[in-house]
């Protein structure tokens, strides 16, 4: 049964429903493979830290709708002045805060390639669930952009070295390289996806549970998170000043059209 409880209109194009008590989170822009501009980042936070007091849900799942989870953030609206780019990260980093401040356990149901900033966001998510089409992309390290949402922090934490490579070389990686190396916990098949993330949030909350308290065990220290946004600030401000960043996106565009 699931239960409509939000619609997705204009800019926020984040639908929300619910499942057997858990949130379903659906990044709802699939005509731009779930680009995420900072207004959608903006009502991810908001919807997350709202349902994630554990008091009208048992927990939440993030996934996108069609064949991307999101393809990141909308360079359609990259940041024109210095003042945006801090805005950009920090709507980013915002759904980072928002996930770990939770009392409920946050699975992302990655269905497909999950790019830059939105692979980010999935790194602070309890658990990835991901099916044999799901991709996990960074291409910032060619572009000009440099990495948010903690990253610095949360995808060494997960992988281990393998976060420079994947970092610094921007491969593709597979369902099943992610499997490998700890970025995916499990991968099953699509029309088993949904279903296994909420299967997994009954599993977690069991009746007299004391899930809230060991989430804030599980997760990463506040000042752990916040030490690593500033470093991200930081390196976000050097890529701006140095004028790499308007430049990767002028060149990611002009690409675009060459082999469009």
């Amino acid at each position: 049964m699931t239960t409509p409880t939000g619609p997705t209109t204009g800019e926020d194009r984040i639908d929300v429903a619910v499942v057997r008590d858990v949130a379903v989170l659906t990044i709802d822009r699939p005509d731009k493979l779930n680009a995420l501009t900072v207004a959608m980042r903006l009502r991810l936070a908001a919807l997350i830290r709202e349902l994630g007091t554990g008091e009208a849900v048992r927990g939440i799942v993030l996934t996108g709708r069609g064949r991307a989870f999101s393809a990141g953030e909308d360079l359609k609206q990259a940041p024109t002045t210095e003042a945006e780019v801090h805005k950009a990260f920090e709507s980013f980093h915002d759904v980072t805060r928002a996930i770990l401040q939770t009392r409920v356990p946050v699975v992302a149901a990655v269905n497909g390639i999950a790019v830059g900033g939105a692979s980010e966001i999935t790194l602070c998510c309890d658990t990835r669930i991901g099916m044999p089409a799901t991709e996990y992309f960074q291409p910032e390290n060619a572009r000009g952009l440099t990495i948010s949402n903690a990253t610095s922090l949360l995808l060494r934490r997960l992988v281990g070295n393998h976060a420079t490579r994947m970092v610094l070389g921007s491969p593709r990686v597979s369902s099943a390289e992610a499997l490998r190396i700890g970025l995916l916990d499990e991968v099953v098949e699509p029309d088993q996806l949904l279903e296994r993330a909420v299967d997994t949030v009954h599993a977690w909350t069991p009746e007299g549970n004391t899930t809230a308290l060991h989430l804030a065990l599980l997760r990463p220290l506040v000042a752990e998170v916040e030490a690593a946004f500033e470093r991200e600030d930081h390196a976000a401000h050097e890529a701006w000043a140095s004028g790499l960043l308007t430049a990767g996106v002028a060149g990611f565009w002009t690409n675009k059209e060459t082999t469009a």
